[in-house]
């Protein structure tokens, strides 16, 4: 579900990015941005036109990119440009909201959401009215996140995803639930860690699901690294567990000797493996779809030392 993104599609993965934001070309029938382009290299007078078309196709583009869909909701970009450009491990997924998770935005976020802008660090006592918090990275649509929300009102749950329609999804789920222990956060993962979280702030971190990004070439873009482990272990409690679980066996060993080589996180498995799915993990669509394909789960419990 997660950060964060997650072939035979794996059960975590996430959806790429939707083309329906894509911005139309110029208001000129029959002719493009690219066209003006092409006409220029054949009447140089055309040039100074040219330009100023595929600038402010350029500047509709990041205009879209930028406009939140919903006034008082989710940022498209809460961060801005004051963070640094990086390889990131997830892809913006704006794609179609329903009525009802417009709905549960509009009137949900204002009270659970937040803004991973990097400009403050949270007060999670006071935003859990002093709940221990564990940290959710990727989500999803939220089913599993507000199920354990529900079976455990005593532990907060901070959710963090960039998916829209999943952002309200899980609102609304946990509105209808009366669970009043989740704080959706929308933005990427890696600011919230390094700018956002006190020493010392988080009872735990899940990571289920997480994109595998499964080509050799995009290895880099996995979430579960050592860099990544470097930022969480600070912020964590002495004891805190580090939970993540994945379909994709690659990705599971790759995780298992990420973790394991860290000085800072120690295996809850005797033998030194995988563990078995702990009962408060519920069995996920995306999971479900994983097995049904025959991918193989594995979970992996790591204690902050």
């Amino acid at each position: 579900m997660s950060e964060q993104p997650l072939n035979p599609t794996p059960a975590g993965s996430h959806d790429a990015p939707s083309t329906d934001e894509t911005p139309t070309g110029p208001a000129r029938t029959g002719s493009t941005a690219a066209d003006a382009l092409a006409d220029a290299t054949s009447d140089p007078t055309a040039t100074d036109e040219a330009a100023a078309l595929r600038a402010a196709s350029f500047e509709r583009a990041r205009r879209l990119r930028m406009e939140p869909r919903f006034p008082g909701g989710p940022a498209a970009d809460p961060a801005g440009s004051h963070h640094e450009r990086r390889i990131r491990s997830f892809q913006p997924r704006r794609s179609r909201v329903t009525t009802g998770q417009q709905e549960s935005l509009e009137r949900l976020w204002p009270k659970w959401g937040l803004d991973i802008d990097g400009k403050r660090v949270l007060d999670l006592a006071e935003l859990f009215d002093g709940l221990p918090v564990v940290l959710e990275i990727g989500f999803g649509m939220g089913e599993a996140t507000a199920q354990m929300a529900a079976d455990d009102p005593g532990t907060g749950i901070l959710a963090v995803d960039v998916h829209t329609p999943g952002q309200g999804n899980l609102l609304g789920l946990a509105d209808k639930a009366g669970s009043t222990n989740v704080r959706v956060a929308n933005g990427d993962a890696v600011i919230l860690l390094r700018e956002m979280l006190a020493p010392e702030s988080l009872d735990g971190l899940r990571v289920y699901f997480p994109d595998p990004w499964p080509k050799a070439r995009h290895h880099k873009r996995r979430l579960i690294q050592p860099e990544f482990l470097d930022l969480v272990a600070p912020v964590l409690k002495p004891g805190a567990i580090v939970h993540c679980a994945t379909d994709w066996e690659p990705y599971a060993e790759q995780m298992l000797e990420v973790l394991t080589a860290h000085p800072r996180f120690e295996n809850t498995a005797a033998d030194g493996g995988y563990a078995p799915r702990p009962a408060f993990r519920p069995l996920t669509r995306f999971e479900g779809q994983g097995l049904d394909k025959g991918h193989v789960v594995h979970d992996l419990l790591f204690a902050r030392v």
